[in-house]
């Protein structure tokens, strides 16, 4: 598995070293902002989560395997 880097650390997938602990990662255009995109227990994406989308720049994109410690 590639090493993802992240530095939001109230993200509950945080760890040391702003290492991603996730089992899946969901990066996203910046159209789809704002989707609450559905994935299973497993981590497996369904549904909406499913589709394709091209970037033209790092700028449009988005992560949504955020989630916050609270």
């Amino acid at each position: 598995m590639p090493e993802v880097k992240c530095n939001v650390s109230n993200c509950v997938y945080w760890a040391e070293g702003n290492n991603c602990h996730a089992d899946t990662i969901l990066v996203e255009v910046d159209q789809h902002a704002n989707e609450d995109y559905d994935m299973s227990a497993a981590g497996h994406f369904v549904d909406d989560a499913l589709h394709k989308d091209k970037a033209s720049t790092v700028a449009e994109t988005c992560c949504h395997t955020f989630r916050s410690r609270h």
